[in-house]
């Protein structure tokens, strides 16, 4: 179906679960679909179960790098480093803010991947300085990708932001948004 067409039939499937009352199982691979038409979400992956819940539940708390990096338009960034001196540091030297319920005395010099969304990304007049590498608007939003010290990082900025192509820009990541893997297990800390 094209998106316009597609959306509409999302809506009336939905009424339609609504209006008869009765349990539907609804199988997609598309997790837009599965955010806006469900009550409970049952993430599989090579036949296992990795997560089950409310979709906010999935979009908030994702149990792995798995649902994480599924539920989410624009995915998630991941990005590899450890916890030194109380910040997370990348290899490559970039320093980004731990989240408060974070520990550094326990998660010291560990391999982790540090997970935020692009929307948690916000344009500040200080904070980690990027190079504009891409940007798509679309009227309401604009998408674009920052390289920070050598880093790749994806923003979703919903303010009217005049940034171009190899612009200089400074972003702010909410610590409470911030996310925290294991390098190796791939389970949220």
């Amino acid at each position: 179906l094209d998106a316009k067409l597609r959306v509409q039939m999302r809506g009336e499937i939905k009424s339609m679960h609504q209006r008869i009352g009765t349990t539907t199982i609804y199988v997609t691979h598309d997790q837009v679909e599965a955010m806006t038409m469900a009550d409970k979400i049952v993430v599989l992956h090579d036949g296992i179960i990795e997560q089950i819940g409310a979709p906010l539940e999935l979009y908030d708390r994702p149990a792995n790098l798995f649902v994480a990096g599924f539920i989410g338009s624009p995915a998630m960034n991941f990005i590899r480093g450890r916890v030194e001196e109380g910040v997370f540091r990348t290899a490559k030297g970039l320093t980004l803010p731990l989240p408060p319920t974070a520990n550094p005395a326990t998660l010291g010099g560990r391999d982790l991947v540090y997970g935020i969304r692009p929307e948690h990304i916000r344009a500040a007049e200080t904070g980690i300085e990027g190079r504009v590498e891409l940007v798509e608007g679309t009227g309401s939003e604009i998408y674009a990708k920052l390289n920070c010290n050598g880093e790749e990082i994806a923003c979703l900025f919903r303010e009217r932001l005049d940034i171009r192509f190899g612009d200089t820009v400074r972003v702010a990541i909410d610590p409470a948004s911030v996310h925290l893997f294991d390098k190796e297990t791939g389970k949220r800390i």
